[in-house]
């Protein structure tokens, strides 16, 4: 069996062997990104965690004003923050943090999939930003995590 060369992904044929050199990053900027998103979840975690309404505002509207909202936009900024000081710390002490790349993805596409099922009840300026924030956050992580 082969590994593609700019990535740790095992390949069986000739044609998986190129789609995985053409979708894959060097380690360094691979690593860069995966921690630039890290950086970005970390500070999207501490304003919901402080301030929730701000963060949930765009995506549920008016709604993000109630108490409910406001428990929910805490609850999923302290997991923001933890899916982006995981792989900053694990990095920082020189130890393996594709996981924690891994598992942020796995939440981006979950919020992805969350603001397509009520898309078309959600804010109309909101859903576009949140749509192209976790969609692009789960892109960036998965490219950067097959090079991880």
């Amino acid at each position: 069996m082969r590994t593609a060369r700019l990535c740790r992904i095992p390949v069986t044929s000739r044609f998986a062997a190129s789609a995985a050199r053409g979708a894959c990053l060097p380690a360094g900027p691979a690593r860069r990104l995966a921690l630039g998103v890290a950086a970005a979840r970390i500070g999207l975690g501490v304003v919901a965690a402080v301030a929730p309404t701000v963060v949930a505002r765009p995506w549920i509207g008016e709604e993000a004003h109630g108490p409910g909202a406001k428990v929910l936009g805490r609850a999923l900024g302290g997991r923001d923050l933890a899916l982006g000081l995981g792989p900053v710390l694990a990095a920082r002490r020189g130890a393996p943090f594709r996981g924690w790349v891994e598992a942020a993805v796995l939440a981006d596409l979950v919020d992805t999939g969350a603001t397509l099922v009520a898309f078309r009840r959600l804010p109309r300026r909101g859903r576009w930003l949140v749509l192209a924030s976790a969609a692009g956050a789960a892109v960036a992580g998965g490219l950067a995590a097959r090079s991880l």
